[in-house]
């Protein structure tokens, strides 16, 4: 193995160790946290989920409508157009809507955390605070890792929602399917595994943004490069840990 492949390899593992470590020193503080700064919990989830609806909705709604389009052009191949409320209900429940979410999580909410708590660190705010007796993980990254584990999940919903609320625009009212067989057929299709595929991914996609995001942050060089490069590195970091995490869960579901 040449020396650069090693050192490369020993380095992801030693990052994945101490990211690993650092959840778990999250998760460990996760119930005090909950109770003392519930406030400010309450405040990140405003951050992370409010502050992304319209860029959320704008996109599922658009996101929907070409489902609906590409569904129909394909379908009506094999008389099946009425199946398009299927295709677009499977899509974006299970698939589209948990990972388009999370995508657009990292560049919107994921990116502040990251820039936030580096400048916090640039600034020496993260030093005052411990010189202070005042714990930066509870204080900081705490409250802003569980307001996007919060937020992440309700985000999908609406994305899904108005994903589907798209579809039926486009497909009822500018391509005139029947409405009964749009809805009739997805409700009669979808069950309960199908929708707690699309809750598992996007739980475990808002672990994984929050998460990237406040240890870049954390973690990032105290320069004004240094941040740049943390909040480069989270959007880059989430797209890649989401597809490849997407990929795991799809097989697991499909075994």
């Amino acid at each position: 193995m040449p020396r650069e492949l090693w050192i490369t390899f020993v380095e992801f593992v030693r990052t994945f160790g101490a990211l690993t470590l650092f959840l778990v020193e999250l998760l460990i503080q996760v119930p005090r946290v909950f109770v003392r700064r519930f406030r400010l919990i309450v405040a990140q989830v405003y951050n992370a989920g409010s502050l992304s609806l319209v860029i959320i909705m704008v996109c599922g709604a658009f996101v929907g409508g070409v489902l609906a389009l590409q569904g129909y052009a394909n379908l009506t191949r094999f008389n099946a157009e009425d199946a398009v409320g299927i295709f677009a209900g499977f899509a974006l429940i299970k698939e589209l809507g948990p990972v388009i979410t999370a995508l657009l999580f990292a560049g919107r909410a994921g990116t502040a955390l990251a820039s936030e708590i580096g400048l916090m660190k640039a600034t020496d705010q993260l030093s005052a605070m411990e010189m202070m007796a005042v714990d930066p993980i509870r204080r900081v990254v705490l409250p802003r890792f569980l307001g996007g584990v919060i937020a992440m999940p309700l985000l999908t919903a609406v994305f899904s929602m108005i994903g589907l609320l798209g579809a039926h625009m486009v497909g009822v009212m500018l391509l005139s399917i029947d409405v009964g067989a749009f809805w009739q057929q997805m409700q009669s299709t979808l069950d309960l595994r199908d929708v707690s595929e699309g809750i598992l991914k996007s739980v475990v996609f808002g672990v994984i943004a929050s998460l990237l995001a406040v240890w870049e942050g954390y973690n990032a060089i105290p320069t004004a490069e240094g941040v740049s490069r943390a909040t480069t590195r989270t959007v880059v970091l989430t797209a890649i840990a989401v597809l490849i995490t997407d990929f795991m869960i799809t097989a697991w579901f499909l075994r």
